[in-house]
């Protein structure tokens, strides 16, 4: 029985996870950030606690996924724009030290695609890439078993890569990346931008509430979501181009209206990588649901510790 861990910028998710990836039990509260790391591992682990007794389990070891930049091989946390005081904290440390079992850590994307590669739609796939694509844009590899790593066993930042060096600023300071054109806040940047100071529905606007008012037929969300699936489009045809890999897995909350995009996506990618067997390509949805990101972080301990045959609570 796995305790999971999800860290992310708004909220901290807890639930125990057995050997199939079962969700049995979980909690959440807010992140609150500013209240400060040592607040946030006493939540953590009151959590802990909390669901293994729900669960009727003892912990065989914990899973952490978080949003990043983290370092999985020390169990350090980086320097996240989202809790940036918690730079060079070590939950990973911290967990183990508390609940003497073995502890492991990856940035979240990375534990949604060893979900998906493991218990999901990447199931039996060599050469999988997951894109969730929400608030930002996010990117897993996993090529035969392996998490892909850069220098320093860094993860790659896919997101940040330039789609339009004349578009919109990015909070990464450049200009044109794949996530300032696709990920949510850009669909309503764009509308916002583009409606007339009488347009009735500028209040409150969200990705998803554009995505609504797509589907009920007004025309400038129409124009938002095929915009939407353009860019989209182009930064997954980049993908097939540059690594053609045998699958790759949409998730993330804008990919909840999958059907207002995948139509477009797929275009741009017939029209974009004909040097490459593109055809091959399976483009999948993520099939793990509400619970993926929990269900990423037990994932992380099975990749990290079961896989290399170390044993339970080492």
């Amino acid at each position: 029985m796995i305790g999971a861990v999800d860290i992310g910028g708004t909220k901290i998710a807890v639930g125990m996870i057995d050997s199939d990836g079962k969700v049995l039990s979980r909690l959440e509260c807010p992140t609150d950030a500013d209240r400060g790391y040592p607040e946030a591992l006493r939540r953590i682990t009151e959590m802990l606690r909390a669901t293994a007794q729900t669960a009727n389990a003892q912990i065989s070891g914990i899973g952490i996924g978080s949003t990043g930049p983290v370092y999985p091989l020390t169990g350090a946390i980086g320097d996240v724009n989202f809790f940036p005081h918690w730079n060079g904290e070590n939950p990973v440390r911290d967990l183990h030290q508390t609940f003497q079992v073995t502890v492991a850590m990856e940035n979240d994307a990375d534990a949604a695609a060893l979900a998906e590669a493991g218990w999901g739609a990447g199931q039996n796939k060599s050469r999988l890439i997951y894109v969730t694509i929400g608030t930002g844009i996010g990117t897993g590899l996993v090529i035969d078993g392996q998490l892909y790593r850069g220098v320093d066993h860094s993860h790659p930042e896919i997101g940040h890569h330039v789609i339009d060096p004349s578009g919109p600023l990015c909070l990464c300071g450049f200009r044109g990346c794949w996530e300032s054109l696709a990920a949510g806040p850009a669909m309503v940047a764009w509308l916002e931008g583009e409606a007339p100071a009488d347009y009735p529905h500028r209040d409150h606007l969200t990705a998803k509430r554009i995505c609504e008012l797509a589907i009920e037929g007004d025309g400038l969300a129409t124009r938002a979501v095929e915009r939407e699936a353009h860019y989209l489009g182009l930064g997954i045809a980049n993908l097939v181009t540059m690594f053609v890999p045998d699958a790759i897995v949409l998730g993330g909350s804008v990919m909840k209206s999958a059907v207002l995009f995948l139509e477009g996506i797929r275009k741009t990618i017939c029209a974009s990588c004909r040097f490459v067997p593109f055809e091959k390509v399976d483009l999948a949805l993520a099939s793990l649901g509400e619970d993926a990101n929990l269900i990423g972080a037990a994932r992380v301990w099975h990749h990290r510790f079961a896989t290399e045959g170390h044993p339970l609570g080492r």
